[in-house]
């Protein structure tokens, strides 16, 4: 989309600032740098064709917004802006998932939590959204997003959070791979965009499985649970192979760390014995899950198991994904750059990483000019033709040679 010059007949809604929370600073530099390509293609079009933009600031050198949020000694916090953001239009971006980033408070060392970071972009939009000409937030992983409904007597977090969003004048929210989307009924009057890293995980998984066919005799696609089903039915369905299922038999008489512990995991579908199975989920909270599936898989007689999650997160360490893959139960795991990954997970073996900062700057500029987003949303055509390509070619060396993959 952004390869061509699409935006000759629409001028942006207002000048463009990306005001990215320290956690999500890495993201949104190499957004910032896809920005200013896109744009500099732009003006170089114009000028062949002899148009004339007629927008002052539309090509900068960089679009990033200068503010910092320090904090007091009691943990207390603020925004404050170093420049003006009047009549801009502003893209808030938050890793609400990094861990690494920590305050003193009376004089310990805290770590900032989901909440720590909820707290800090409050504190930016209430620094901007007096002045700004629009606000939108990018929330890669959305905020408390696992606590999206009510099933007992309990809060109704990431709800709530939609609510104060909207209600502080935010005018368009933008998450991946939510939870479970419906949420956005919570304010059904609003912008609410949930995109799909389906495209890019494809693209990864070509890029490090060059001897890859794709057919129903040796790949096929696996959902962990019932939460997972759209996702890898979708998948499924734009590759031509088969999906199958598991679904985990739990213990509902007991409770354990707040939920019900797992029994078993049994397994939906046709054989996957030969077969390069691809599983594909949202998230890797502890991983226990998502390694018990491809234990069972392997045991199956599964050539390869590759995991795809939108969100690596790790969060009981990689030692039990080392252990796994040094006993051949995985064989590659490939999660997105849209939140915090530490530097040991990326210099794993086992590890791949598919890029979205293209394809997140893409949605904003084109948000930026107003312009349909249609095509972002569904990717289908374009991962039909990167499909057929690979097909055509038969290995990556070719498609990087013929199509600049």
């Amino acid at each position: 989309m952004a390869n061509n010059y699409v935006f000759k007949d629409c001028l942006p809604v207002a000048p463009l600032k990306l005001a990215a929370l320290e956690g999500c600073r890495e993201l949104a530099s190499l957004v910032n740098d896809h920005i200013v390509s896109f744009r500099r293609h732009d003006m170089e079009e114009m000028i062949k064709r002899k148009e004339d933009l007629n927008f002052r600031g539309y090509h900068v050198d960089s679009y990033l917004l200068d503010f910092k949020c320090p904090r007091f000694g009691s943990g207390e916090g603020k925004a404050v802006l170093s420049e003006s953001v009047r009549g801009t239009d502003i893209f808030a971006m938050a890793d609400v998932t990094n861990h690494s980033l920590s305050y003193r408070m009376f004089g310990n060392i805290n770590h900032m939590s989901p909440d720590d970071h909820f707290q800090d972009l409050k504190r930016l939009i209430g620094a901007t959204a007096a002045t700004c000409h629009r606000l939108t937030v990018i929330m890669p992983f959305l905020y408390e997003s696992r606590q999206h409904k009510r099933s007992s007597r309990e809060s109704l977090d990431c709800a709530m959070a939609l609510e104060e969003l909207v209600s502080m004048g935010v005018k368009n929210i933008i998450t991946f791979d939510a939870h479970d989307p419906r949420v956005q009924n919570a304010i059904p009057l609003n912008c609410f965009d949930n995109f799909m890293p389906t495209y890019q995980f494809v693209k990864t998984l070509l890029q490090h499985e060059s001897d890859l066919v794709i057919d129903k005799d040796h790949l096929m696609i696996i959902s962990p649970d019932e939460g997972a089903m759209d996702r890898a039915v979708y998948l499924a369905n734009n590759l031509s192979v088969d999906m199958g299922m598991f679904y985990k038999r739990r213990n509902y008489a007991e409770i354990v760390d707040g939920r019900n512990p797992i029994v078993a995991h049994e397994f939906l579908g046709s054989s996957v014995e030969g077969k390069t199975v691809l599983i594909i989920d949202d998230m890797i909270s502890s991983g226990e899950s998502m390694l018990d599936t491809a234990r069972e898989l392997k045991n199956r007689k599964a050539r390869k198991v590759i995991v795809c999650c939108t969100f690596g997160l790790f969060t009981s360490g990689l030692e039990k994904f080392d252990e796994f893959y040094e006993k051949g139960y995985i064989d590659l795991v490939i999660t997105t750059n849209l939140t915090y990954r530490p530097k040991e997970l990326l210099t794993r073996p086992w590890y791949a990483e598919a890029d979205m900062s293209r394809f997140l700057a893409a949605i904003i500029n084109s948000l930026n000019h107003d312009v349909s987003i249609e095509r972002t949303l569904s990717p289908t055509e374009k991962l039909q033709a990167l499909i057929q390509r690979y097909r055509n070619c038969g290995n990556i060396a070719d498609m990087e040679t013929s199509f600049g993959f």
